[in-house]
């Protein structure tokens, strides 16, 4: 009996001591993830003593889906901190190694085979071989294998891949692959009088040695034949470099035919400097180029949306459209309004000089935190050029979470040998890029990144390195990924440069469609156009296109006729945006038949940039805009400035008319009483007698942009018969 007791004893004892245990390394791992670097420190400093029994205790929160965040955060932290120190990554491998038998869920050891890559010594190499054969982590254990490089972990693959599994070859035939990848190259032929040139390069890398080459150009010759061999390479980044010399005498005209040409071939080429840049074009061709490039030109700028192009978020000067960093995203939303711009200001003092524009470049002096955007973003297209110095670290975080990698190659003691491009934070999702596709340090970069919902497409130096990658929510990974958030630029205590930095928004079906609101359903508003399809109009459909959540009138690519409601109105109020383009011409039908000019054989409100000199001194009083055409002129002087979205209401009750823009009511008449004596163009316009007929947009040949169209019917209230006596 007393052994029985002394066994009992035993056993207690050990499950005391072990429970005590594994409340000493929740204490350990509790500042994670959201930590202070010294209570970080602190923690990675009591992981440097565990032994087997603590490291197994760890690999059980990892099988725990409770409490497992913590300690995946902790072990990631400890393991980068292992991987700077020969001896302690030995040690750690080691551990990790021995405990992953532990390991009974397949997060946890999906994580355990991650930091294995990481440390790359010969205990993780043994192991993940031996994990080639495992059916389920085989793949894994191919790619971590592969991100190790060395001698030792390219024979493991060699020796496994004969006698493998048919699923396990694939993975392990992709690894080597990996591990043999040399950076593909594109051929380039430049034709030419002078000379014609092949390159073995991307166009990425192709254009970013043309900047450098740039740089050093000491005579307009050698500058002419650079832009001329940008001129070869396809878009956005293109046109960018090149429209920068618009302002050099001596090669700017060149410079002006060349982006001409890259925007007419590419109508991705939007934005606020593309505009500008066609307009500064225009006025430096001439002589045989002129008379065809200028007016293919002039016409595609009609055409160029002015909503959802690239903007410039650095102007090379000032820190203009940045901000210092406060908080994460979750504990942002927390604060007041004005708690918020507090700490922005306090912020914003505290980190003057961190970060600095110098020479053209957006600069971290390898002191302070983050960068971030003054605006939110949501699915974006963003180029961005950067250069590190040597050990370098930085990222760029989308939707204010981290982050595509920016890292040193040869840090193999973090794991850097993967290259740069990757989501470096997930955990569920791929967080490596494909491939190694960097640029020797030292030297620029260049990020294409597209970000669409949740999914991230990353091309590095015009390589694809991540695609279509979910980016995981850092802050909580149990919440999706943020809609909106700023960008930021990560500081990591190491110098980085950036230059280049455009952003374009793209517009999600959600801001593309047009709902009623609440208010307007409840008056009795009904929607004539949904930012998706013209179902409710008749007419030269072909005319009309429908681009962005908006219906542009589109002369290129139909003929210049009108469009009309499908139904007929009598009394109502009409409201609708429209977006000129300088010197556009159009008009609203009011009760209009479907035959004939509507401005006479029906009502016409004038749609015209009469504020554009184009018009002066000949426009008539009745023809500015918002006018009943011909009939009652209307107040000047309320049009916003050409590309805006203006906001414009229409109320006909019987022979009144009523036109508010934006806010201002420019017509407030009776079309009856102001022809009774005729019109005042001194023409016939028998279309003010009818009293119903269709809602149009009367084309004139100009690119308009409208959106938002909805309309009340109004029901009049009969007339009273007098009481006969």
């Amino acid at each position: 009996m007393k052994q029985i007791f002394s066994s009992i004893f035993f056993v207690l004892l050990c499950l005391i001591q072990v429970n005590a245990q594994r409340q000493s390394i929740s204490k350990t791992i509790e500042a994670f993830p959201y930590q202070h670097t010294a209570e970080a420190a602190t923690s990675i400093t009591a992981m440097k003593s565990w032994q087997k029994n603590e490291w197994k205790q760890l690999v059980d929160l990892l099988n725990d889906d409770s409490l497992k965040l913590k300690s995946s955060y902790a072990l990631n932290a400890f393991v980068h901190e292992a991987s700077l120190n020969n001896v302690l990554k030995k040690q750690t491998a080691g551990f990790i190694a021995n405990v992953y038998a532990e390991a009974k869920t397949f997060y946890a050891k999906e994580i355990l085979i991650k930091q294995l890559a990481l440390l790359g010594d010969d205990a993780s190499i043994k192991l993940l071989t031996k994990l080639l054969k495992d059916e389920t982590f085989g793949g894994n254990a191919a790619r971590a294998l592969a991100s190790n490089h060395s001698t030792t972990a390219k024979a493991a693959l060699i020796n496994a891949l004969a006698s493998a599994s048919n699923n396990n070859k694939k993975h392990i035939q992709a690894a080597i692959d990996n591990v043999n990848f040399v950076l593909p190259g594109i051929e380039i032929e430049l034709p030419g009088n002078h000379f014609t040139k092949t390159y073995t390069q991307t166009y990425a890398q192709h254009l970013l040695l043309l900047q450098d080459k740039m740089e050093k150009a000491s005579n307009p010759f050698q500058k002419r034949n650079l832009l001329y061999e940008a001129g070869q390479i396809p878009g956005f980044s293109s046109f960018i470099f090149v429209s920068k010399y618009l302002n050099d005498e001596e090669i700017n005209k060149d410079a002006a035919r060349i982006v001409c040409k890259l925007a007419l071939s590419d109508k991705n080429i939007t934005g606020t400097e593309v505009r500008t840049a066609l307009e500064k074009a225009i006025t430096l061709i001439h002589g045989e180029d002129s008379a065809a490039l200028v007016t293919k030109t002039k016409a595609h700028l009609k055409i160029l949306p002015y909503d959802y192009g690239f903007v410039n978020l650095f102007n090379g000067k000032d820190l203009s459209n940045w901000k210092a960093l406060v908080a994460n995203p979750i504990a942002r939303a927390k604060m007041s309004d004005s708690a918020l711009v507090a700490a922005e200001k306090i912020a914003n003092e505290k980190t003057k000089g961190d970060w600095i524009a110098k020479d053209g470049l957006l600069i971290f002096t390898g002191h302070g935190d983050n960068l971030a955007t003054e605006k939110k973003y949501g699915d974006i297209e963003m180029y961005v050029d950067w250069k590190i110095t040597e050990k370098g670290d930085a990222g760029i975080y989308l939707r204010g979470t981290p982050q595509v990698q920016i890292w040193d190659t040869s840090r193999r003691e973090v794991g850097a040998q993967v290259g740069s491009g990757g989501l470096y934070n997930n955990q569920k999702h791929v967080s490596k890029p494909l491939v190694v596709a960097d640029n020797k340090i030292g030297e620029w970069n260049t990020f294409h990144i597209i970000m669409k919902g949740e999914k991230v497409t990353v091309y590095l130096n015009g390589i694809l390195v991540t695609d279509n990658i979910v980016l995981e929510n850092y802050w909580d990974h149990n919440l999706p990924i943020f809609a909106k958030e700023q960008i930021e630029l990560q500081a990591h205590g190491t110098y980085v440069a950036y230059r280049n930095i455009y952003v374009k928004e793209i517009p999600t079906e959600t801001e593309t469609t047009t709902i009623l609101s609440a208010e307007e359903q409840k008056e009795g508003f009904v929607s004539l156009f949904d930012g998706a399809n013209i179902d409710r109009w008749t007419g030269n459909t072909a005319g009309y296109l429908v681009q962005n959540g908006s219906l542009m009138v589109s002369p290129e690519d139909g003929s210049v006729g009108n469009l009309y409601t499908k139904e007929e109105y009598d009394n109502f109020v009409y409201r609708f945006e429209f977006q000129l383009t300088p010197g556009a011409n159009n008009g609203i039908g009011v009760h209009a038949p479907l035959e004939g000019d509507a401005a006479y054989v029906g009502i016409e409100i004038q749609v015209l940039d009469s504020e554009n000199p184009i018009y002066y001194p000949n426009l008539q009083p009745y023809q500015a805009h918002g006018s009943v055409y011909g009939v009652i002129p209307a107040k000047r002087g309320y049009l916003k400035p050409t590309g805006e979205w203006n906001q414009e209401e229409i109320m006909v009750e019987g022979t009144k008319v009523k036109v508010t823009l934006n806010g201002t009511v420019i017509i407030d008449g009776d079309y009856a009483a102001a022809s009774a004596n005729g019109t005042i163009d001194h023409r016939d316009h028998p279309g003010l007698k009818r009293t119903t007929g269709h809602l149009g947009f009367l084309g004139h040949g100009d690119v308009v942009r409208f959106k938002n169209m909805r309309v009340k019917r109004i029901v009049m209230a009969a007339p009273t018969k007098k009481k006969r006596k």
